[in-house]
């Protein structure tokens, strides 16, 4: 399982550890990733995503899952979401 944000993109960064002598080392830096359920309004339907917490932040700004999916480029949402993307769309033509 990697260790990417499935709404956002957001995955582990490298970097340097730098002593106070000035020494470097490399290290990883990784995005903090939670489990959580987001209910989907329009499809009635709970999701459970694996997702950073500051794009758990982004999807409550933006009004919740289903305002976050159909904003969100495709390129930066996994397979799972996608799948729950068109979804939506589907349930929008529908209506």
């Amino acid at each position: 399982m990697s260790r990417i944000c499935e709404l956002t993109g957001k995955g582990r960064m490298t970097g340097n550890n730098v002593s106070h002598a000035n020494n470097r080392t490399k290290r990883v830096f990784l995005p903090n990733l939670q489990h959580v359920t987001l209910m989907s309004e329009k499809l009635d339907r709970s999701f459970r995503f694996r997702v950073s917490t500051q794009g758990l932040r982004s999807v409550e700004h933006n009004g919740g899952l289903d305002n976050w999916l159909l904003k969100t480029r495709d390129d930066k949402l996994s397979a799972r979401a996608l799948k729950v993307k068109r979804e939506l769309l589907k349930a929008e033509k529908a209506a």
